[in-house]
């Protein structure tokens, strides 16, 4: 009867989906294949973990963006596009762009010199053990706790969102089972061939993530032209409902119903996020961001990441290096048209359907019900309710009562009339949670899940359910998607398994570990590594982290000022004492925490990060003045490779510089008050 019953929950195969399937299968069975393939023969540790250090500049550059480009892009990204933030998220990618050029030409030189396998290795030469030591935990448990875990979570919600949690086979394809595909296919090349399998797997999946990107974009656009004027009308309401006023002129919206143009209609209904520069105020990326703030997780992700540098590390030369780098940042400059305007175009067209998975019960549902049955008794059931702002846009109404319910809950005498109940509501958990503070655990007042108006994680895994057609498209796009989740965990479980090998086994558990000892213990890592981050990855899906992408910035706050603080000042000072290393380390995250839960806890994080940055940096300057290295450092050069910069990598650098600044220019709002007037002829042309 069992049998009976899985097969009554069969999928029933057309032509078309079996060519998807085809298609899905054998690129998974390629990448894989090729991974294993082209890496046999990886059995010392310099070959498992650095590919021989015989890596050349294409496949440098390919696997640099296919380790970075996954779905936690393609749905954090698209998402926060989705919402207010637009294409000020792009940010991230052309701030980066510049970032690499940077790297290639300061940070990769000193590396290679130096002969090290990992980052953190160079604080040693440097500083001392301590900061190698310190560094390597800090960063082996963001990887399995944060990275991986975010980037099999994104990837899970992607599929469950397009098969929509349906069960074939007996098998409910939800983000816990996708979560563990995941984790299985990464581990299994990175298992047997170490880096050089993830630098050959990345070539194919970069390319396909780079095309399928492309196609997503021109079928959205395409379904924007095509969109009736019923739907143009509920484009246009949300527009106002998102911006809190009317943004599209009523002669714009008659002139976008009766065009066929989906970039003319790209363009009115998106004017308003098409800018770089949000409000010095703002909570996401504030203007002041640009100046300081984004620069410290740029420059410490591409410069001072290992499952990034690690396939630096392993070129064959500074020159290949320098040209796979500059290779990648010109990638980084066209990532945001594959990336942020498919989100862009998924609030145009599915505002709707992300509203209705912001109230399914697994998210709005369940809160609103307990909500429901405690109102009445506010004293007696200790819990509050946060929202967002769009819910407070949708459901003003609702919204009220559950201001002036939390406000019973926290004591606290509150007029609602008139006043902004997003502010109100923010105030009032502030003071309970100083209250929290003072409170033995069994009488904390409990904070619930936050009530969201829009799903904007669900944009870009609602573009590929309901517009890329089967027959061919669909499995591409869908082996394309998996390919980049598989190549950036596979990237950073081959890090974190060099990481706790190289510097924390052979350091402090094994010192005369042999070859084959080391690799093994790197392939057990591995295994241990994976499972952990599958256990974990589900429980991302909660609203109050503020969406994927959201979430592994803030998290990053904690570490990379201090990080990347202590990097530059050791480049810049060569008498820098050793007391620098442990304690940049220490204070960034301390400081950041009592600016996030303490003094500052409404500041955008990137401006936490940059005020950490900053007194990290003060207090570097005092050591170096009062207690000064008696002699200047001198790295002592260890590698074999050549170390002759590449002309060609130079000038295609500055290329990048070029292009980003001129990205920058077109899509800036010169009508912010600090630039009124200036340049008007270069303000955004969709506006025009």
């Amino acid at each position: 009867m069992e049998i009976f019953t899985l097969f009554a929950q069969a999928p029933v195969l057309t032509t078309a989906s079996i060519i998807d399937l085809a298609i899905f299968i054998g690129f998974i069975i390629a990448v894989v294949a090729v991974g294993i393939g082209m890496s046999r023969g990886s059995e010392g540790s310099e070959s498992y973990f650095l590919a021989g250090r015989g890596l050349g500049w294409w496949l440098i550059g390919f696997s640099l963006i296919a380790a970075n480009i996954s779905t936690e892009q393609f749905v954090g990204m698209s998402g926060s596009a989705a919402n207010y933030v637009g294409l000020a998220i792009a940010s991230y990618e052309w701030m980066a762009a510049i970032t690499l050029v940077i790297v290639g030409f300061i940070f990769l030189p000193q590396f290679l010199k130096a002969g090290i396998y990992t980052i953190p290795e160079f604080l040693e030469k440097r500083y001392n053990r301590f900061s190698r030591t310190f560094m390597s935990l800090i960063m082996m448990i963001t990887f399995v706790t944060v990275n991986t875990t975010a980037v099999i979570y994104s990837g899970a919600k992607v599929y469950s969102t397009f098969f929509d949690s349906q069960t074939y086979f007996g098998i409910p394809l939800d983000i816990v089972t996708f979560s563990w595909l995941i984790g299985i296919l990464a581990a299994t090349y990175v298992f047997f061939g170490g880096l050089k399998a993830c630098a050959w797997a990345d070539l194919l999946q970069g390319s396909a993530l780079i095309l399928g990107g492309v196609i997503v974009l021109i079928f959205a656009m395409n379904a924007l032209g095509n969109a009736k004027p019923e739907i143009i009308n509920e484009a246009v309401q949300t527009v106002t409902i998102q911006s809190g006023s009317a943004t599209i002129s009523d002669a714009d919206v008659a002139k976008i119903k009766e065009s066929s143009s989906g970039y003319e209609r790209f363009g009115v209904l998106n004017a308003h996020k098409l800018r770089m520069n949000l409000p010095w105020h703002d909570g996401v990326l504030p203007i002041t961001a640009l100046l300081l703030g984004l620069w410290i997780p740029n420059l410490y992700y591409w410069g001072l990441n290992q499952y990034i540098m690690q396939r630096t590390l392993g070129s064959r030369s500074l020159a290949e290096g320098q040209k796979g780098i500059v290779f990648a940042a010109f990638m980084k400059l066209i990532i945001p048209f594959i990336v942020v305007f498919p989100g862009l175009i998924a609030f145009n067209l599915f505002s709707g359907d992300m509203r209705a998975s912001a109230s399914s019960r697994e998210n709005n549902g369940i809160v609103l019900e307990k909500f429901e049955s405690v109102k009445e008794n506010p004293a007696g059931q200790r819990s509050v309710f946060p929202f967002d702002a769009d819910f407070a846009k949708i459901e003003p109404a609702k919204t009220m009562e559950i201001v002036l319910y939390n406000a019973a809950v926290a004591e606290i005498k509150t007029d609602v009339a008139g006043q902004n109940l997003l502010e109100q509501n923010k105030k009032i958990l502030a003071e309970i949670s100083k209250k929290n503070a003072t409170l033995p655990k069994e009488h904390k007042i409990a904070v619930e899940k936050q009530l969201m108006g829009y799903d904007y994680d669900a944009a870009f895994p609602l573009l590929m359910s309901k517009l890329i057609p089967a027959g061919g498209f669909r499995g591409f796009m869908l082996a394309a998607m998996l390919g980049a989740v598989i190549s950036s965990l596979a990237s950073m479980l081959n890090a974190a398994s060099t990481i706790f090998t190289m510097d924390l086994y052979k350091e402090y558990l094994h010192r005369e570990a042999g070859e084959k000892t080391l690799v093994f213990v790197g392939r057990f890592c591995v295994l241990f590594f994976t499972v952990t981050s599958c256990f974990i990855a589900p429980m991302l899906n909660r609203p109050e982290l503020g969406g994927v992408f959201h979430f592994i910035q803030e998290f990053q706050g904690f570490i990379s000022p201090g990080i990347l603080a202590v990097f530059l000042f050791g480049f810049a000072s060569k008498r820098a004492p050793a007391i620098c290393g442990p304690t940049a380390l220490i204070m960034s995250p301390v400081i950041y925490a009592l600016l996030k839960f303490i003094l500052l806890p409404d500041m955008a994080f990137l401006d936490r990060m940059a005020i950490t940055f900053v007194s990290v940096l003060v207090v570097l300057t005092v050591f170096r003045i009062t207690m000064p290295r008696p002699t200047p450092y001198e790295p002592v050069s260890k590698t074999k490779i050549e170390m002759q910069t590449s002309r060609g990598a130079l000038i295609g650098g500055l290329i990048v510089l070029i292009l980003a600044a001129i990205l920058y220019m077109y899509f800036w709002d010169y009508n912010t008050p600090m630039f009124k007037g200036f340049l008007d002829s270069f303000s955004v042309p969709f506006t025009k």
